[in-house]
């Protein structure tokens, strides 16, 4: 099973040094002139939206509701994922009186970056430390970020991502499919750990009786990884790859399945395990990161793992696929809990009350 770790190839980060250095010329640009007080404006610092990927799909969301101003803003939004705003801008913003919210995901570590991660924690903390206010994206990021980035001045809190719930709500069920598990996002190489230990523990829930299957839809990296792992593991019938999805497909990816798995090692707050909650999907999960905080004690099943910073863990295919047959056993009652769960705790109509409220506050507190 492989553990590869991340590398930021040298071309990547070229790009993203030239792009630096145009936001910048931008940021002295346009804020010559005071984009004033008022009701929130925000620029989101250079980063883009779209339908796959943490800071994409954020973006997207806020969007909705706070659209882009790129001239006459008086909030800049900044993504720790999405570092592109230089330490020569964050200075000229704040200098300006701009307040920066920053919301805060990972960090970079030996366990899963393979390149200088010291070098981007450094890039990262620019923000970090520049901001006038930090949202975090879990208790788990919190910690993370302190360990790694240092201790803060100012203010923050932890708000988790969020959905909307109306949007993603679970579907009927089609009687006599196999029971379906769902792995979805956007999967680079570094980790196709997971699509090989969930293969693999497919592969032992059906030696155990279990008709399942599972089906995979978003971006991957390395598709050949699944087919290579569906084959040696005797389930590349039960397997079946899907090409990505907007966020406006994304419901009917959900409803297809049965159960969702995510066996990332210290993921921070992933947003597909609450698209999947809200759907009526229960969680098989690697007991790490920030997921135990999204799941709670009744909305999926937990694999314990240890908290290490050097090396990814990953549960055995055992652990996985009794944990896939103790769900398919007590599948009606997680199923409700996990959208009980979703309402509840993460509807997007909080998320972005609570972001009003700072972007006000802050705007209200400007020099």
């Amino acid at each position: 099973m492989s553990n590869t770790t991340q590398h930021d190839p040298m071309g990547k980060a070229l790009l993203r040094r030239a792009w630096g250095s145009l936001l910048s010329v931008h940021a002295f640009a346009s804020t010559v002139t005071s984009g004033g007080k008022g009701a929130p404006r925000l620029y989101y610092g250079g980063a883009r939206s779209g339908n796959l990927g943490g800071p994409l799909v954020k973006v997207k969301r806020l969007q909705q509701y706070f659209p882009e101003s790129l001239w006459r803003y008086n909030v800049v939004y900044a993504l720790s994922n999405a570092p592109y705003l230089p330490p020569l801008a964050l200075g000229w913003l704040r200098g300006r009186g701009i307040p920066i919210v920053l919301n805060q995901n990972g960090v970079f570590y030996p366990g899963w970056f393979a390149g200088d991660w010291e070098r981007q924690n450094a890039i990262m903390s620019a923000a970090y430390h520049q901001a006038s206010h930090v949202f975090w994206q879990s208790e788990f990021c919190r910690k993370a970020a302190t360990r790694f980035l240092g201790e803060r001045q100012g203010t923050g809190e932890v708000l988790y991502n969020a959905i909307d719930v109306q949007h993603f709500r679970p579907g009927d069920r089609r009687d006599g499919r196999p029971f379906t598990f769902l792995i979805t996002g956007k999967i680079g190489r570094h980790l196709g750990y997971r699509l090989e230990s969930t293969i693999e523990g497919l592969a032992f829930a059906r030696r155990a009786g279990l008709d399942a299957r599972l089906n995979i839809a978003g971006w991957v990296e390395a598709p050949a990884v699944v087919r290579t792992a569906s084959v040696r593991h005797g389930v590349a019938n039960e397997v079946v790859l899907s090409d990505t999805y907007t966020q406006e497909e994304a419901p009917d990816v959900y409803r297809a399945a049965d159960a969702y798995v995510m066996t990332n090692y210290l993921d921070n707050c992933p947003s597909t395990v609450l698209e999947a909650m809200a759907c009526g999907l229960p969680v098989l999960y690697s007991q790490s990161g920030g997921v135990p905080e999204l799941v709670g004690p009744d909305a999926g099943i937990g694999l314990p793992l240890p908290e290490d910073w050097e090396k990814v863990h990953v549960p055995t295919a055992a652990a996985i696929g009794e944990g896939m047959l103790k769900m398919a056993q007590h599948h009606q009652g997680m199923a409700a809990a996990a959208r009980s769960r979703a309402v509840a705790c993460f509807d997007i109509s909080v998320w972005i009350a609570r972001h009003r409220t700072v972007f006000e506050r802050l705007l209200k507190n400007r020099q």
